[in-house]
């Protein structure tokens, strides 16, 4: 019973990441805003897109690939992406709500994904 919940948390975290790398290769602005630290577009927010993209792209070729335990390390080593976007949320002026709200609740959730997978 875990199996399929373990893997559906992970495989929609990625699709989510993948979802964001997109708009902020696609819709920088709006992206960054919604990121919480509105910029204008540039090479950060594509820097940033091809970064999510990239993970997500891992994190479902892992999956598919790599079994539940790689599947988990990657996930446990990504979860410091959404922690240091929250401390860079609110070094540069974001809302406590959306750092922690969006970025800290990420983090959480990819780290509750990795303990399902090492579980398995």
């Amino acid at each position: 019973m875990m199996t399929p919940f373990a893997y559906g948390l992970a495989i929609v975290l990625d699709l989510f990441i993948i979802v964001i790398g997109v708009r902020f290769l696609l819709q920088p602005e709006p992206a960054a805003a919604g990121y919480g630290v509105p910029a204008p577009a540039g090479a950060y927010l594509s820097v940033k897109g091809v970064r999510d993209l990239t993970y997500g792209l891992v994190g479902l070729a892992l999956l598919a690939f790599g079994g539940a335990t790689a599947s988990a390390w990657f996930m446990l080593v990504v979860t410091l992406a959404p922690l240091g976007d929250t401390v860079i949320v609110l070094r540069n002026g974001g809302t406590k709500a959306v750092a922690f709200g969006i970025h800290f609740a990420t983090a959480v959730a990819v780290l509750i994904s990795a303990a399902l997978l090492f579980a398995l």
